[in-house]
């Protein structure tokens, strides 16, 4: 990413990160028409997450890649503190 990640992307990965995913899930949680919220769609073409298993019925997985877990750990590390 050239830019630093949204607030909305690194919620969106800990979402993601936080247990096992399906497609169906992720897509009624996360998917919008908006073109200001396309955390989705960035996503993929950023590499942050991947869908595994190709399953038709949605019970394919969406995982996050290693860029995607780099990223959400370093997002652990620079949290800002409170005064």
């Amino acid at each position: 990413m050239s830019e630093p990640a949204s607030l909305l992307m690194i919620e969106f990965l800990r979402w993601v990160a936080s247990r096992p995913r399906t497609y169906a899930e992720a897509m009624d949680a996360w998917r919008s028409s908006c073109p200001r919220d396309p955390v989705w769609d960035d996503a993929i073409t950023e590499g942050l997450i991947q869908i595994a298993g190709g399953a038709a019925d949605g019970q394919s997985e969406v995982a996050l890649t290693a860029r995607g877990r780099a990223l959400l750990e370093a997002s652990y590390k620079h949290k800002p503190v409170r005064r």
